[in-house]
Formats: C-alpha cells, structure tokens, sequence
C-alpha cells in the first residue's frame, strides 16, 4: 500500500512539472489579436506594448506598397476595417502572398510587433483577395 502511495505522489510531481511546462510554453508563445484601433489604444495606454509581439488585422491602402529597389522590403500602409482614419505603415522583409496587391480591396493579417517610431515591423503577411473568392451574382442565380 505504501508503495502506491509513492507512486501517487510521484505521478503528482510529474504532472505538476508537465503542466508547468505546458503553461509557460505557452504564455511565452501568446501572441495577441487586434484591429488597429485596438493595437492604437494599447500602446497609448501602455507604451511597453512595442516589445510584444502582435496580430492585426485590417486593410491594405489603395496605393501604398513599394518596394525598395536594393533589398526585399516592402512598405505599405493598413487601415482598420471600420474606422479608416486609423492607419499604420507596415515594413515587411519577406516575399509577399500571391493574393497581396494594393490596387483591389485586399484585406490582410500581419504578425509582428509595433516599434516605437510607429512602423509595424512584420514578421508574417497573411493575405485575402475577396474579389477572387466571392461567387458573382449570376453564379449565385444559376
């Protein structure tokens, strides 16, 4: 009897330690989602909110993306899906999606953190054309 007794407290230990882990692995990995309205008010509320890193999801300005011309980077300029007088310029070192462009309604997702001389400094670009996935009115119809 007693050894069950070990071997419960020991099974204990082990899960505690596991969930410990699990815990911490994942509190340091969070990353959070916000519009840019959100991300906006977060760092004005807290301007230790640059080192973290960050989802936001908005709008591709009509117009904005170049290319510099001696290095991948790109540049263009998100705004919020609902509010488009909140904008932030985007540097992103990376090949671009495929769906990406400046030139249709794109509406897209980056990852990255918010610098302090307010240029969101991306480390993923998730792009959504919906142009080339919504049906048209006639296949609707039939």
């Amino acid at each position: 009897m007693k050894d069950n007794g070990k071997f419960f407290v020991g099974l204990g230990g082990v899960a505690l330690v596991v969930t410990y882990l699990i815990w911490t692995g994942i509190s340091e990995s969070m990353v959070y989602y916000l519009t840019p309205v959100e991300l906006m008010a977060r760092v004005e509320a807290d301007p230790t909110f640059h080192q973290v890193g960050v989802k936001v999801s908005g709008r591709v300005e009509r117009g904005s993306w170049s290319r510099a011309e001696d290095e991948l980077l790109h540049r263009f300029t998100v705004i919020d899906l609902l509010d488009e007088s909140v904008r932030f310029p985007v540097e992103y070192r990376d090949i671009l999606p495929d769906t990406f462009n400046d030139t249709e309604t794109v509406d897209v997702v980056v990852e990255g953190r918010f610098r302090e001389d307010g240029i969101f400094e991306a480390t993923i670009v998730l792009a959504k054309c919906g142009s080339r996935y919504e049906a048209t009115a006639e296949e609707l119809l039939g």
